[in-house]
């Protein structure tokens, strides 16, 4: 990773002045979870659309983080297992056999489906369409160019990216207004924000509308591309896939009848999720810009500093992970198949500023991968790979294309 020349010193590589490098699990997990020292820089996706470029305070950061993780959060998101369920099981059921299907944009309606109902319940069909453009809008944002333009300069794609948000937000704002109204605020999880908080009290109109389109982006873009490694690895791995699908037979015939200990029984299906995201993890590659001159691993790094932090190779450090370039799912678990914790997982980030989703990314990916290899084997096409690596934003397989062959006779598939 580091160029010709670069200083190495232990697990941190200095790239040049004022640029390292945390590449092994010790300085990655230290810098994650050392927030005051390097700070995660605020860059939403989706920058509030308010005329005011006033920067929220702390208690209303705090407030907005509350309130969000009420519904996120792990025993939230275990109470609605058969919300999500039947959703992985459409995308199983619905995978065409006997041909090669792209996978990545299939995948993709499956979790924005998903997602967008766990955030927004009857709501969802209303709001699914918008989420589509603001994905759309994240995308052609990203894209490489030639210029770094500075923040203010309303480029094409910045452009774009405001008329989505704007058209999502005026789609949301009546639903928002209508809830409170009625007093039904429902259990989602915009439900979940606009209940008053005993400390704060209720969060501003504004703060729900600049936070969730984030945040519904944020439910499917990372997954997509953790569903796309987990997929070719089933294809990859026949006798995994195999102790999958014989996992998920216990699985309810009623995806819907799911319940938290269903998934929990799911615990290969875990691992082997668990193990795909630890060899590739979605956010390869996370930032950090030190507030405040501070030692790293032999190292004095001056305040304004950036800190790479590198999840990708910090999962192959071999103090941490037996044999870490193999894949094996076994490692995560136990002699008695019990969940162990073998060594560093950074696939959600750790510390303050760990992935909010974390739970609910986890649950959809469990089940999407159980539903899936309880219907089908899958296979790569014949010939070289036929998809591209990208590493820009995150791991992704584009244009993967996989083909599925039905375990189960039509007329014994669940509904």
């Amino acid at each position: 990773m580091a160029r010709r020349g670069a200083d190495e010193c232990g697990d941190v590589w200095q790239l040049e002045p004022g640029v390292y490098v945390a590449a092994t699990a010790a300085p990655c997990e230290a810098v994650l979870r050392r927030a005051e020292d390097f700070p995660k820089a605020p860059s939403p996706l989706f920058p509030p659309l308010k005329g005011s470029n006033r920067a929220p305070t702390a208690e209303e950061r705090a407030h907005a983080h509350a309130a969000r993780m009420r519904g996120l959060r792990a025993q939230a998101v275990a109470a609605r297992v058969g919300e999500i369920a039947p959703g992985a099981a459409r995308f199983a059921e619905q995978w065409p056999t006997g041909q090669d299907v792209e996978v990545l944009p299939a995948a993709r309606h499956a979790l924005a489906e998903i997602g967008v109902r766990y955030l927004f319940s009857e709501d969802a069909p209303t709001l699914l369409p918008f989420a589509a453009q603001l994905f759309l809008a994240r995308e052609v944002l990203a894209r490489p160019s030639r210029w770094e333009w500075p923040r203010w300069v309303p480029t094409p794609a910045r452009r774009f990216r405001t008329r989505q948000q704007a058209a999502f937000t005026e789609a949301l704002r009546p639903i928002v207004r209508r809830r409170r109204s009625s007093g039904r605020l429902g259990d989602d999880v915009l439900g979940q924000m606009l209940q008053p908080s005993a400390h704060y009290g209720p969060l501003p109109e504004g703060a729900v509308l600049d936070t969730l389109p984030g945040i519904t982006v944020a439910t499917f873009e990372a997954p997509t591309r953790a569903a796309g490694w987990v997929l070719l690895h089933l294809a990859r791995h026949p006798r995994a896939a195999d102790r999958v699908a014989a996992e998920a037979a216990s699985l309810p015939a009623d995806p819907a009848a799911t319940t938290s200990a269903d998934l929990d029984d799911l615990r290969y299906t875990q691992a082997l999720v668990r193990e795909v995201l630890r060899l590739h993890p979605p956010s390869w590659l996370l930032t950090r810009r030190t507030a405040r001159q501070t030692e790293l691993a032999g190292y004095t790094i001056n305040a304004g500093s950036t800190v790479l932090v590198c999840p990708y190779t910090a999962h192959r450090d071999a103090r941490e992970h037996a044999e870490p370039d193999e894949f094996r799912p076994e490692r995560w678990l136990d002699d008695s198949g019990s969940p162990a914790d073998p060594g560093a997982f950074l696939s959600f980030g750790t510390g303050p500023h760990g992935c909010e989703g974390a739970a609910l990314a986890m649950t959809m990916l469990t089940l999407l991968t159980a539903h899936t290899a309880r219907c089908h084997r899958l296979s790569e096409p014949p010939g070289p790979p036929g998809f591209q690596v990208t590493t820009f934003e995150g791991l992704a397989t584009a244009g993967l294309r996989l083909r599925a062959t039905s375990r189960v006779p039509e007329r014994s598939r669940f509904r």
